[in-house]
């Protein structure tokens, strides 16, 4: 491309000498701009508030640089005194390089953007609700927003071409057969966007929520425009169409909050006394990091024939942190009892009468 810009300045009747150091020294400006484009902005980065500006401009230097390049290449190209054939094939090399470096810009800048933005809210963080309601629509809007530079990069390079734009006319002309066709193939495709940008809207799910999926339990991992990573409690990742979370049911324990009721169920003896068990899971629950210091409850939920059945609530901070609460809360609540209530463990009576 430096080569097709050189010679379209310099023309066909120079020597292969004046070729090549014409050929360097574009070489050396586009070197040039990268690096002064790169100092100028770490010199910005410490002296202008702008600081977010300034930043992608230096991680964007050498595309910007080949950008510049190539558009005062195609300014030059009007100069030359070339034969016709080769400046149609120069402009249009040097144009198509143009749109497609320019949509290059545009999505790394737009990524910078969104990824300097997204800082601000750390969705590691023991509250992150509202730092998981941003990440999901940034990184939503962020495909959409390729998407849409893409196609319109490949339209303005198609729209270039005479031949395409003949043919872009005669389209036109079966505009209505040709909408009907292309709504039939594509309608699978259309409905995952449009459920892709439904779910940026209202959020039935979010950046790292804690969800149930197909009797699957994890956690939203990754949502694109037509499909959603759930990472599975034991590290397996399960690939859902995005209009799943839009048409079917599943369950989202943290859709308000981070925090969960944890709950453990124990089955006991009669004879164990239900104060004891109260006073025991306390102990318990105060004695961990995991409890939140928010629920700690204990209840008989159920009489059964030979035994009764109690309810441990305690609430933790996540999803992960709620179930390693409950297997804390079962672990020592057995080393409980059989420390010091071994009779009251389920047990079978049998009683002999008499005859």
């Amino acid at each position: 491309m430096v080569c097709l810009g050189v010679m379209a300045v310099a023309g066909t009747g120079m020597g292969v000498e004046r070729l090549i150091l014409a050929a360097l020294s574009l070489l050396l400006i586009i070197v040039g701009l990268r690096y002064g484009i790169r100092f100028a902005g770490v010199l910005m980065l410490d002296r202008s508030r702008h600081k977010l500006l300034w930043e992608l401009l230096v991680k964007n230097s050498g595309a910007l640089s080949l950008f510049l390049a190539v558009v005062t290449g195609r300014s030059l190209l009007a100069y030359a005194t070339i034969p016709e054939n080769l400046h149609f094939a120069f402009q249009k090399t040097l144009n198509l390089s143009a749109i497609a470096l320019a949509a290059l810009i545009a999505i790394r800048m737009m990524l910078g953007f969104s990824k300097l933005y997204l800082r601000r809210f750390n969705i590691n963080a023991a509250d992150n609700l509202n730092a998981r309601k941003v990440h999901t629509q940034v990184r939503i809007i962020e495909r959409i927003a390729i998407v849409f530079i893409v196609l319109m990069a490949g339209v303005t390079a198609a729209l270039s071409f005479e031949e395409v734009r003949e043919f872009g006319v005669s389209l036109l002309a079966s505009a209505g057969v040709l909408g009907i066709i292309l709504g039939f193939a594509a309608q699978k495709s259309i409905a995952l966007i449009f459920a892709g940008i439904q779910i940026a809207i209202t959020q039935p799910i979010r950046i790292d929520d804690a969800v149930i999926v197909e009797n699957e339990w994890g956690w939203i991992e990754e949502i694109t425009l037509t499909y959603v990573v759930v990472r599975l409690w034991d590290r397996r990742r399960l690939i859902v169409p995005i209009n799943y979370f839009t048409e079917k049911p599943f369950q989202n324990w943290t859709r308000q909050s981070a925090d969960l009721l944890g709950t453990v169920y124990v089955y006991l003896d009669y004879r164990m006394p239900v104060e004891e068990i109260r006073m025991a899971a306390r102990q318990i629950v105060e004695s961990t990091e995991l409890w939140n210091g928010d629920v700690c409850a204990v209840q008989v939920t159920e009489f059964m024939k030979d035994q009764m059945q109690l309810r441990i609530l305690a609430t933790a901070n996540s999803s992960p942190e709620t179930y390693d609460l409950r297997c804390y809360i079962r672990e020592k609540l057995l080393e409980y009892l059989l420390n010091n209530f071994p009779e009251a463990l389920p047990r079978i009576r049998l009683q002999k009468e008499d005859s």
